[in-house]
């Protein structure tokens, strides 16, 4: 099945790719920080918003659908940033396979 692909001119956000580094934090664990990456050109739609309560104080959970161009080796362990948004990638896929559109679920990070 063939789907449509967005114009060009639909991903008009900017989009900064970040890739982890791990490093051993001494006690057998480690500790995560992330590096810029490429910066890429998306369009980004809202799916839901959600509130939950954890550790007694209420969060909310937004989730977005952000297009971006094909890209090889994307991971739900990279995460997307916007200006001060951060995006944890859920899942990253090519949609028909043609490898045209890269479509990631993300969830927004909340700091």
């Amino acid at each position: 099945m063939k789907t449509k692909s967005l114009p060009i001119g639909a991903r008009s956000r900017r989009f900064v790719l970040e890739v982890p580094l791990e490093s051993p934090d001494g006690f057998g664990g480690v500790i995560r920080s992330y590096r810029s990456g490429p910066q890429l050109w998306g369009a980004m739609e809202m799916l839901s918003g959600s509130e939950r309560v954890r550790g007694d104080r209420p969060e909310q959970s937004l989730t977005h659908r952000i297009t971006l161009r094909y890209r090889d080796g994307v991971t739900g362990a990279m995460r997307l940033t916007s200006g001060l948004r951060r995006f944890a990638i859920r899942a990253a896929s090519d949609p028909d396979g043609s490898r045209r559109d890269l479509v990631c679920l993300v969830e927004e990070i909340k700091a």
